[in-house]
Parts: structure tokens; C-alpha cells; sequence
């Protein structure tokens, strides 16, 4: 999986790490069972700072996608089903999303179009 991280962007690097990981495991790049690289070796390959891959893994811990292991490292979790607290936390994230663009003139057919179309370009291998 290759990650890249745009220094200019507006949103956080850490929070960059965190969603391409979490793409990398939807889009099958990454299965539940593998290890991350540790936080050391990951900030040096992507020249960043160690403390910033840190809150990403731990962003991800919070989440419920990782589990840190204590001088093991962070290992990508398995999910049968999802737990009603992360499904409510995607459900109040994308709900202001989704008015936001029912404000901006979306119909629900395209917003369910544009859910099909990311759902498909992730999946896409």
C-alpha cells in the first residue's frame, strides 16, 4: 500500500495516515491479522514526525480498526459485523455531510449515486 501525504493540504497529516489506512484495509490492501510498521519505521519512510504516526495508530485504536499491542505493534483487527457504537459514530458523521448536500441542491438519487460511486472506487482493485 502506498501512502502519500500532501504537507499542503487542510487536513492533518495524521488524520491523512489514518484515512488512507483505513482505505487500505476497506480496499483490501491491508487484512485484518497484519501488522503496521512500527511507528518509528512508518515516520521514517514517509518523513514525518513519529508523534504524528503515533495519534494516527491511536486514532485508529479509537476507532476500533487497531489494536496496539504493547511492544508488538498495532495489528489491523477483524470485524464479522459492525458494533452499534461505530455504526452511530459513521451515522452522525455523514448526516450533516449528506444535508450539507441536500442544501447545496443534491436530490437523494444523487446522493445515493455518489455513495454507489465511492463505495465502487473503493472496492475497485
Amino acid at each position: 500500500m502506498i501512502i502519500r501525504i500532501e504537507p499542503e493540504s487542510e487536513v492533518p497529516i495524521y488524520m491523512q495516515l489514518t484515512n488512507q489506512i483505513i482505505e487500505g484495509i476497506a480496499k483490501g490492501a491491508i487484512h485484518p491479522g497484519d501488522a503496521l510498521p512500527s511507528v518509528r519505521t512508518l515516520a521514517a519512510d514517509l518523513g514525518i514526525n513519529m508523534h504524528t504516526v503515533n495519534k494516527s495508530y491511536h486514532e485508529l485504536e479509537k476507532k476500533g480498526i487497531i489494536e496496539i499491542v504493547p511492544k508488538s505493534g498495532a495489528v489491523i483487527k477483524g470485524h464479522s459485523h459492525i458494533e452499534q457504537s461505530s455504526y452511530n459514530r459513521i451515522y452522525n458523521m455523514l448526516k450533516p455531510q449528506i444535508a450539507e448536500g441536500m442544501v447545496l441542491g443534491m436530490t437523494k438519487d444523487e446522493i445515493l449515486n455518489l455513495v454507489e460511486e465511492i463505495v465502487n472506487e473503493i472496492k475497485k482493485t
